[in-house]
């Protein structure tokens, strides 16, 4: 089996959050969703678990870190081409997210970044291996 990664978000509106994701191109998964959590799935491999604040202070003592005001990660993902990337940003700005930054282009890599509806901070790239400078 591959391993697979469960990205957990506090969120302030479950389903403004819910959404957001869908506009993305999220898709629900109504076996592990209620009216504290949803599972948003990405691929196989990747899912988003939108969390209210309560449901994610089950899992940590830690206070809910405003993501507005303060960065502790920046989740990244890879598609299949650039065109990609900008409908992905494109989607996420529609949806009522924030481009906090530029777009990048290092030659062998574009990159654009988007914020959600509660602050939190993606990029979405795409890579052209055959293009990556050698050393």
């Amino acid at each position: 089996m591959a391993t697979k990664i469960f990205i957990n978000l506090p969120v302030a509106d479950l389903q403004k959050a819910m959404s957001f994701y869908t506009a993305i191109g999220f898709t629900n998964n109504p076996q592990f969703t209620d009216e504290t959590a949803a599972c948003m799935v990405l691929t196989e491999e990747i899912y988003v678990m939108l969390l209210t604040h309560s449901k994610f202070n089950e899992f940590t003592p830690k206070e809910v870190g405003n993501a507005f005001k303060t960065a502790s990660v920046i989740n990244s993902l890879s598609v299949d081409s650039t065109e990609e990337v900008n409908a992905m940003i494109d989607k996420a700005i529609n949806a009522g997210g924030k481009e906090p930054v530029e777009a990048k282009d290092y030659g062998f890599m574009q990159q654009r970044s988007f914020e959600d509806l509660d602050g939190h901070l993606w990029e979405v790239l795409h890579m052209e291996m055959a293009q990556i400078p050698q050393q």
